[in-house]
């Protein structure tokens, strides 16, 4: 999921990153929503929000909003740039680094609301703040190795393409086509994943409250382990193929010299 880069990603490589990651976003942006009434996994009710406060000159409102913006597009900013720098050298190491500072903004949003959270609004601002700063830099990671294939925290462009597609999909030539097909396929993944996300986190809110936010911690660990694993095997695989293409030969050699034998007799 992890590993691949651009367009040397399969669609199941896709599939499987953008239903595990869309499932996740679906959950914080529930829980956001249930504990601080504030969409965390986009921003554009942010924007609108923004515009508004401007034209009434609350400032001090229209601040906080920028600055969630700006959170969101510095995370997608910091998923990149770990990226684009770290990719050459170990392209696994790169694509996991914007994770594990996902998980390490959750975990501190998790742990501050079990502790010490008492509902003020500057505590609500700074903790909707880290969230969305990390939802932004799970969007960017997904977009960037997805060569933008995989957006998995705002459905708004996507339920749009799934429109476009489900139309051209009416005539025959388009419904032929593999790669609408792998398209639409990616698309429906993520938004049945991220509805499924939304869904359990209100289910699992009911009955662990905050502990849900490590749940989705959990979730973002299953994709950093899963690749680790693979590449853990694809390595062995590769260290063992010179000794068994050594051993395959010493008893085809074998093998040859009996027969040469018995050919002789």
């Amino acid at each position: 999921m992890l590993r691949k880069f651009s367009n040397s990603r399969t669609l199941a490589d896709n599939v499987k990153l953008g239903s595990l990651t869309a499932f996740s976003s679906g959950m914080v942006n529930v829980i956001s929503v249930i504990i601080f009434f504030a969409f965390t996994s986009n921003v554009t009710g942010h924007y609108a929000v923004l515009a508004e406060e401007i034209a009434k000159g609350n400032w001090y409102q229209a601040g906080v909003v920028a600055s969630w913006i700006l959170l969101f597009f510095f995370g997608g900013f910091t998923a990149n740039l770990i990226i684009i720098n770290f990719n050459k050298t170990n392209s696994y190491l790169a694509h996991s680094v914007p994770i594990i500072l996902e998980i390490i903004c959750l975990l501190i949003v998790g742990s501050y609301i079990q502790f010490y959270y008492k509902e003020s609004l500057v505590e609500t601002e700074v903790l909707v703040g880290l969230m969305l700063f990390a939802m932004g830099i799970q969007n960017g990671l997904t977009a960037s190795i997805s060569n933008s294939a995989v957006k998995t925290t705002h459905l708004t462009g996507l339920t749009t393409d799934l429109g476009m597609l489900f139309s051209m999909f009416t005539k025959k030539e388009y419904r032929e086509n593999k790669q609408l097909r792998e398209k639409a396929k990616v698309q429906v993944t993520i938004m049945s994943s991220y509805l499924l996300g939304g869904i359990a986190a209100g289910l699992i809110y009911l009955n662990i409250a905050y502990n849900v936010f490590y749940i989705v911690c959990l979730f973002l660990l299953v994709v950093i382990g899963y690749d680790f694993y693979r590449l853990r095997v694809s390595r062995y695989v590769s260290a063992s193929q010179p000794f068994l293409r050594i051993h395959y030969y010493g008893r085809n050699k074998k093998r040859n010299g009996k027969r040469n034998e018995l050919q002789k007799v």
